[in-house]
């Protein structure tokens, strides 16, 4: 097909990006300031008296229900908030506790019982009573006890011998406490947190209180001091990122929150009395004590609420259009192509020009991961995994100039039909299997529910209906359109993510007071933009960790993405494959800096404005949350259509692909009445089965309470995407590797990696390049166990002599 074909689509595209340039031009001249109040709401209720002539020295939590114990008793509120049980207390007597604390869920206690020494507990309740497990002794008497729970580990600091203490043991572990890190210097009490893979001690004050953060990275460090007097036991982790606790000033009681990333504190939209006796966290929010000034006790709760940023009918409209555009593209292919041949359905009939097929290859590899996940773990974090993006440019060179033009060559339509010719069809069908599992397990669902997730917690749409709209329209333009449907809407949806998230990062400098030279100052002073990390710890993600992921999963196996190379197969020409690549490799950098430059602003433009974070939102949410809260109607919906596109863009690539390797993978070679127009229809069916399975799959994470959808989605990738790719290693680099070496380098790969990743050796980056250099070199030696390879290889390595 000549080129002067996809003249009508390029117009649609060429209109449909007109239009949308227009409509931001039009939204930027009347964009509203930045606003000052919170986003979040808080709902006061009073809860139920305790009953008459209870005297409660200490408010807790257990198993998210409120605690009041005393000395002469326990008492729990039902759960339905009606009224106060009394509970008691196995094998006599009710013990003094000293200390209790815990995430809310779970709650360990210093007793003291009779005249023995104290001793740590953990309380759970058994119907009316508090049961009791005993801990580990500890080595020293302790006073003052404060206790944390991070991760398996739980942590007890206070006074031993007149001396800062702090110890951990794992809980469901040895019984044994060990040391915890020293205490910071200066520090003598206080309030031991934790919260996402960090402690926390706020010290002691008048009118204002020290604030420590330790992680293992870097010990403790000391961070900005509570704006004056917190009050004993309030404060308390929430959600991802947040302490929430009652602050005491000149002004009065006050709800505030301290971000732990942007390191910034604020004040909630609630007053309370100065009269707090004893307080606690609970729910969403705390429960605190008050005196009734007649000697009686008050209870109240102070409830976080999220609001919702409902879309308003210009992002609707914004919405629908960009959705109808990409139907109208499948729709478009589907009436002009007959579509009886396997190859116009899964390679476009070998017509695709090669800058579309780059930036085609580019949409696919900028998901919804990219959009959201990213600048997530930019805000989070900062550049480091950029480091991937600039060394795999290299590596993309080289796949430009030796491995693409060879499987070109081939005339292949799945990239696995080359390990059938080097090696055995059973090599290729597992290989296939294994790919298939991985995109629609690995990637699919996670791209289906990462933008649905985000969308949902902010505007209101439920998750269900975000992944059934992603879902279905993809389905639909896909199994109408094909490989050409596929490639020219990530050809428009390019430009509708990148346009939106560039707006997204001009508007947040636009209205810094100091716009750009503050953006840069304090994004440089918190080291957000740091990029290369070239210590030698196989726990972080270094640059030596990237170069070794780079040449195994990009310069060694980048035939293995069948997403992928579908579109270079789907090129006119070897040359044109190469050049496609070319293309890719072009747009990756600056699309890199695009993405994580939006985390980096987003960084800057909360350190500014934190009330307009929400403590209840996952920070996957964050970027969402700026785009529904922060942006004016359209801008808002056209940037949503954005988020649609980055994951649309790839689920089309997916489905396709995953129809292709069952249809000729497996259909093809398992059917004797198979043919051309069978294989289509097959192919069609499957396309709308696939994209089924993927919702399904999204619809069953949405059960789990993920921290970051990006990291999860790099440890399945490489769990179960390593194997099989070393196949291809051992196929092109090798003359000596044969089927079954092969298969045992497989199978090998997958359980040693599956062992690494059970035990937590490495950080997850590292488990694709480790599952391949696996495969690569149990494969080659178990290679020499069995007879080399009798056929010829010719054009088969890129040993161009190979017989």
């Amino acid at each position: 097909m000549s080129r002067t074909a996809f003249l009508p689509v390029s117009k649609e595209a060429t209109g449909f990006l007109r239009a949308a340039l227009c409509l931001l031009l039009l939204l930027c001249a009347a964009v509203p300031g930045v606003h000052a109040e919170s986003l979040t709401s808080v709902e006061r209720d009073a809860l139920p008296a305790l009953p008459a002539g209870a005297h409660v020295e200490m408010l807790r939590s257990i198993e998210d229900r409120p605690l009041a114990l005393g000395s002469d008793g326990a008492w729990v509120l039902s759960a339905d908030g009606r009224q106060w049980q009394a509970l008691s207390w196995p094998g006599g007597a009710a013990p003094r506790v000293l200390d209790a604390g815990g995430d809310g869920r779970r709650l360990f206690a210093l007793m003291s019982v009779g005249t023995g020494p104290a001793r740590i507990e953990e309380l759970r309740l058994s119907g009316n009573s508090l049961a009791r497990q005993s801990m580990p002794a500890l080595p020293l008497a302790l006073s003052g006890a404060r206790f944390a729970i991070l991760g398996e580990n739980l942590y007890v600091m206070g006074l031993g011998d007149g001396t800062p203490r702090l110890w951990r043991t794992v809980l469901n572990g040895p019984a044994a406490w060990v040391d915890g890190p020293a205490w910071p210097e200066g520090a003598s009490g206080g309030e031991l947190l934790a919260q996402t893979n960090a402690l926390y001690l706020i010290g002691t004050g008048t009118t204002s209180q020290p604030l420590w953060r330790w992680t293992v990275d870097h010990g403790w460090e000391t961070k900005p001091a509570v704006p004056g007097t917190r009050l004993p036991g309030s404060a308390r982790a929430m959600g991802q990122a947040h302490l929430l606790m009652l602050v005491r000033d000149n002004r009065g009681t006050h709800l505030m929150t301290y971000h732990t990333i942007t390191s910034a504190w604020a004040t909630l939209p609630a007053t309370v009395g100065d009269n707090v006796l004893l307080s606690t966290g609970w729910r969403n929010g705390l429960v605190w004590m008050t005196g009734d000034g007649k000697g009686g006790q008050v209870i109240e709760s102070a409830q976080l609420a999220s609001g919702k940023h409902l879309l308003k009918w210009m992002d609707w409209l914004v919405i629908i259009i960009y959705l109808a555009s990409m139907i109208g593209i499948g729709m478009y292919f589907y009436l002009k192509e007959k579509r009886n041949s396997t190859s116009d359905f899964f390679v476009g009939g070998r017509s695709i020009p090669f800058w579309a097929a780059g930036v085609s290859l580019y949409a696919t590899n900028t998901s919804s991961i990219s959009f959201i996940a990213i600048p997530a773990k930019a805000f989070e974090t900062n550049w480091q995994y950029m480091t991937n993006n600039l060394i795999a440019v290299l590596g993309l060179m080289f796949v430009a100039v030796w491995i693409v033009p060879l499987l070109r060559r081939l005339d292949l339509m799945s990239v696995f039909s080359y390990l059938e010719t080097r090696f055995h069809p059973a090599i290729r069908m597992l290989a296939s299997a294994l790919c298939i599992a991985m995109q629609v397990g690995a990637r699919m669902s996670v791209i289906l529910f990462l933008p649905a997730l985000a969308i949902a917690t902010i505007t209101g749409i439920s998750v269900v209906w975000s992944v059934i709209l992603m879902g279905v329209f993809t389905i639909i333009y896909t199994a109408m359109g094909g490989m050409k449907a596929v490639i020219w809407t990530d050809f428009v949806q390019v430009f509708v993510k990148m346009g939106g998230a560039m707006f997204a990062i001009a508007f947040i400098i636009w209205h810094l007071k100091g716009g750009a030279p503050e953006f840069f100052a304090t994004a440089m002073a918190e080291q957000k933009m740091h990029t290369l990390d070239f210590s030698f710890d196989l726990t972080k993600a270094t640059v030596w960790g990237f170069i070794f992921l780079v040449i195994f999963d990009v310069v060694l196996t980048f035939p293995k993405d069948q997403v992928l190379m579908q579109r270079t197969l789907s090129t006119k020409s070897d040359k044109e494959a190469g050049r496609s690549i070319w293309a890719f490799a072009a747009i990756m950098i600056p699309g890199g800096f695009i993405f994580y430059g939006i985390g980096t602003a987003l960084f800057v433009y909360y350190k500014n404005n934190p009330e307009r974070l929400n403590p209840l939102l996952p920070i996957d949410a964050t970027f969402p949350l700026f785009i529904a809260a922060e942006l004016p109607p359209g801008v808002t919906g056209l940037i949503i259509a954005g988020i649609f596109a980055a994951a649309m863009a790839t689920l089309s690539s997916i489905m396709n692909s995953v129809a292709t390797l069952i249809s000729v993978d497996f259909y093809e070679k398992l059917s004797k009445k198979a043919d051309q127009k069978k294989s289509v229809l097959f192919a069609e069916i499957t396309t709308v089965m696939v994209g089924l399975v993927g919702i399904g799959l999204a619809l069953l994470l949405s059960r789990y309470d993920i921290h970051s959808l990006f990291d999860i989605s790099i440890e399945l990738a490489g769990l179960l995407g390593g194997g099989f790719a070393g196949a291809y290693t051992l196929g092109m680099f090798t003359r000596r590797a044969n089927s079954p070496g092969v298969a045992i380098g497989i199978g090998s790969s997958i359980v040693l990696t599956f062992l690494a990743w059970s035990m937590d050796l490495v950080h997850p980056y590292f488990y694709l390049a480790i599952s391949i250099l696996l495969c690569i070199v149990i494969g080659y030696l178990a290679s020499l166990l069995f007879p080399a390879p009798q056929r010829s290889l010719k054009g088969l390595t890129i040993y161009r002599d190979a017989e």
